[in-house]
């Protein structure tokens, strides 16, 4: 009845991610060779993960290869097919290969498949190529699938010696002092583990009391008493699987089918499986769902494929806003580590966080200009009173900064809440310059208006008559004060009416001395006549 129950709620799941398969249909390559030999992350890829607004939980699968890694992801993505599968000695995985699919249990997260290419290559002749493969998907995983053969013995212990070359290839701060535990520094960054033994033929047992899967794989990790070399050697991956994965589960699964029918497992029906297979594999499907967690980077913050804060706000509500990394984050940080990989650098945590929280700021900031931008445009109608426009960008800009604080990361010196600051000062300066710009336009428009008359008689020779500056200069003044009443509220009335009056006063001048003379001419008529 259990088994049913696990059988049926597996079902809705993967009905549920291919129903949703919005995200990809298929799985692409995520990080490469070049043609130099050189590790370097696909565009294809990262545009992928930049279009991914929600956070990611990274499952990634490392091991041997020809171990059977590529049907698990599928089997995680609810396909029958997808990682390429392969039925020869050869390695069939090149790389790091990606597939997204929406999170089957957590609505509103995103699960990032990563299935590497098979360790242990001979053909490949390039251990280096190996060791750099296992350290990416460790640091870009929330989860890592190591997948093994047989049994957990001494001999699959030492097969994955990589778990012992991570402190000498990967480190979690820029400057580490000599007598600092690095093992603790990992325990705190480093994914959960997870180990899956595939063709278990052995009964799990020790002596003759029954033990969980999870109870095999801590007996195998017990260390062995005294400090021989030998006993030393033994230790190693033991001591570091134990420090480095705080958080280990362990699945074994029974060979699927038989010898022809493995040749193509990619044809095969579940019916075609061994049930006690499908079972675990259900069981491990329901176990990655279920308890694997969003990737986070030090200091706890969740990261996304790419996103804004509304897009994250409304997708999930189970995680705090300043706890999400909103940015193009997983796919920088797959560029992040690989440049340092193909520098000849060690990949470095806090280097990366470093390098995120520049991309990531400097988005901010770009982010909350636009922010300030946008919503001056919306509400500061130009032109209006100074004192009104700049009440309205305290108000834009208060809620700038904050769209800033909301998006940014460890800007713990204020250096790029300043720079957005000064930005925002600028732009408010350009608006100010604009908003003096069109009320000089609205008022010369008020002023052809209003003087147009005064205008009409200037040009027929209204005015040129004894007694016509009085008439001029009454006029003046009355359209004078008709235009500052119609143009109180402007910042550049004065300014417009001054240059205009001066602009006049030749043309008074003249119907002054104009009258002067008529004045005069008519006086000395009256005079002769009488």
């Amino acid at each position: 009845m259990e088994l049913l129950a696990i059988d049926l709620f597996v079902v809705f799941l993967f009905c549920r991610v291919m129903a949703c398969g919005r995200l990809m249909s298929v799985p692409v390559c995520l990080i490469e060779n070049d043609e130099k030999g050189k590790l370097h992350v696909r565009k294809e890829a990262k545009d992928i993960l930049d279009g991914i607004t929600e956070p990611v939980v990274v499952v990634s699968v490392v091991g041997l290869y020809r171990t059977g890694k590529s049907y698990l992801m599928n089997r995680l993505a609810g396909q029958q097919s997808g990682f390429a599968l392969g039925s020869t000695i050869e390695s069939k995985t090149k790389g790091i290969w990606m597939w997204c699919v929406p999170h089957p249990y957590e609505e509103g997260q995103t699960l990032v498949l990563l299935d590497t290419e098979g360790l242990g290559d001979v053909r490949k002749g390039d251990e280096k190529h190996d060791t750099w493969i296992f350290c990416l998907a460790v640091l870009l995983s929330s989860t890592l699938v190591y997948n093994s053969l047989g049994v957990i013995d001494n001999t699959a212990l030492e097969k994955l010696h990589y778990v012992t070359e991570l402190t000498e290839n990967i480190r979690v701060k820029a400057e580490e002092s000599q007598d600092e535990d690095k093992s603790a520094d990992f325990m705190r960054v480093f994914p959960s583990f997870v180990w899956a033994v595939r063709d278990f033929t052995l009964e799990l047992k020790i002596g003759n009391e029954p033990i969980t899967s999870d109870e095999y794989l801590e007996s195998a990790l017990t260390l062995k008493s005294g400090c021989s070399p030998q006993t030393e050697q033994y230790n190693l991956p033991r001591r570091c699987l134990r420090h480095f994965f705080v958080v280990r589960k362990c699945f074994v699964f029974p060979r699927p089918a038989s010898t022809q029918n493995m040749r193509r497992m990619e044809e095969l029906t579940e019916k075609d499986l061994d049930s006690e297979f499908l079972e675990q594999a259900n069981i491990f499907c329901h176990y990655i769902y279920e308890c694997a967690d969003p990737k986070t980077v030090s200091g706890g913050r969740v990261i996304t494929g790419t996103g804004a804060v509304s897009d994250i706000c409304s997708t999930s509500s189970k995680y705090d806003t300043n706890d999400v990394f909103q940015t193009h984050t997983l796919g920088n940080l797959a560029e992040v580590y690989v440049e340092a990989i193909r520098s000849g650098k060690i990949p470095c945590l806090e280097n990366a966080v470093v390098s995120l929280a520049k991309i990531q700021n400097v988005r901010a900031v770009d982010e909350a200009l636009q922010f300030y931008m946008i919503e001056m445009l919306k509400m500061a109608l130009l032109p209006m009173r100074p004192e009104e426009l700049s009440d309205i960008h305290t108000d834009v800009e208060k809620k700038a900064i904050e769209v800033f604080i909301t998006m940014s990361f460890n800007d713990n010196d204020q250096i790029y809440q300043r720079e957005l600051i000064g930005k925002i000062h600028d732009e408010y300066q350009q608006l100010c310059q604009q908003n003096q710009e069109e009320s000089i336009k609205h008022c010369k428009a008020v002023l052809h208006e209003v003087f147009d008359t005064l205008e009409k008689g200037v040009f027929d020779g209204s005015y040129l008559k004894s007694g016509g500056y009085r008439q001029y200069r009454d006029m003046l003044g009355h359209l004078t004060n008709d235009y500052r009443a119609r143009t109180r509220s402007q910042i550049m009335s004065e300014e417009v009416l001054s240059k205009f009056l001066k602009e006049k006063e030749d043309i008074g001048n003249m119907i002054l001395q104009a009258d002067q003379s008529l004045s005069e001419a008519e006086q000395e008529k009256e005079e002769v006549e009488e």
